[in-house]
């Protein structure tokens, strides 16, 4: 991964983590914290919006969603990386506004940051 890809996608998890608190989740540790497998996600996020730019939000979701199936992780009604479960992993149509947002403000970052990169 270039460094451009970092250090977009730590800019995404930053404004994804300001607005997890904004909701109350204080999951999200700060990109110096975060374990390798959130990050790796985070630039993979970011070089899927660089290779189509005009990724809708449900794709990224999907996208997101199948490194997570593939990495062994599952639903959860509660967010346990050492169990590995998400109460994201359900298919986009199904999240709430509050996390669909998410994905909107992810692409949204990642495209206007990868047009001044």
């Amino acid at each position: 991964m270039t460094d451009k890809v970092a250090s977009i996608a730590k800019v995404c998890h930053e404004v994804n983590r300001a607005y997890c608190l904004a909701l109350g989740d204080t999951s999200q540790v700060p990109w110096e914290d975060a374990p390798d497998w959130q990050r790796n996600s985070a630039m993979h996020g970011v070089e899927e919006i660089m290779e189509n730019p005009d990724l809708p939000a449900s794709s990224s979701h999907e996208g997101w969603l199948k490194e997570k199936y593939d990495t062994g992780w599952k639903y959860g009604r509660v967010k346990n990386a050492d169990t590995k479960e998400h109460p994201c992993c359900v298919p986009f149509e199904e999240l709430p506004a509050d996390q669909k947002a998410k994905d909107y403000i992810f692409g949204a970052v990642a495209r206007e940051l990868l047009a001044i990169a």
